[in-house]
């Protein structure tokens, strides 16, 4: 039985680099044999339905971008109920939270509590974060572009990758995985 997935790229369509269009990236994933393909912006977001396993999609759609297009990017990916699970748990969202402040780092492993006693919540003050399984919720008052809470320091202390998302993409993406 297919199950609907989304795959989060990394770095894909921004600032000019690894320019991929999202045309090419259904066709790549309509090739790998999976359903319903459609792509959310163009910063690498595919919601398709698969019989296959997440991490035998996340490698398979990996490979092709490498193969196909030369570009070697990371892809994260969720199923319907665990991208529902993240809007359901966001710990900052809160009657009246302005939603334009709340982001979704996805990790590709969950990372060990060891690793994550590791990060500092002062790091970039008043920005907060929570980890979470695999996901770490952001809020961050100043916006993505002014805080030090990257995905580059994350990984490095984490030791996985990720991808970061705003909280209406999170939200578009499981709409449209509901489709």
């Amino acid at each position: 039985m297919a199950v609907s997935y989304v795959a989060l790229l990394r770095g894909i369509n921004v600032g000019g680099k690894n320019k991929l269009p999202m045309a090419d990236l259904r066709e790549l994933v309509t090739a790998l044999g999976h359903e319903d393909v459609v792509t959310y912006i163009q910063s690498g977001n595919i919601v398709f339905r698969s019989t296959l396993k997440p991490a035998k999609v996340a490698t398979d759609i990996a490979a092709g971008i490498a193969k196909g297009f030369g570009l070697r990017v990371p892809v994260i990916v969720r199923t319907r109920a665990e991208l529902a699970q993240v809007a359901k748990n966001n710990p900052y969202l809160a009657p009246g939270a302005d939603v334009a402040k709340l982001h979704v780092t996805f990790l590709a492993d969950e990372p060990a509590a060891a690793s994550i006693a590791t990060l500092d919540p002062e790091r970039c003050s008043p920005d907060e974060f929570i980890v979470k399984g695999k996901e770490i919720f952001m809020l961050l008052p100043n916006g993505m572009g002014r805080t030090k809470l990257t995905i580059d320091y994350f990984e490095k202390r984490l030791g996985t990758q990720g991808t970061a998302r705003n909280w209406n993409t999170v939200n578009k993406l499981l709409d449209l995985m509901t489709r």
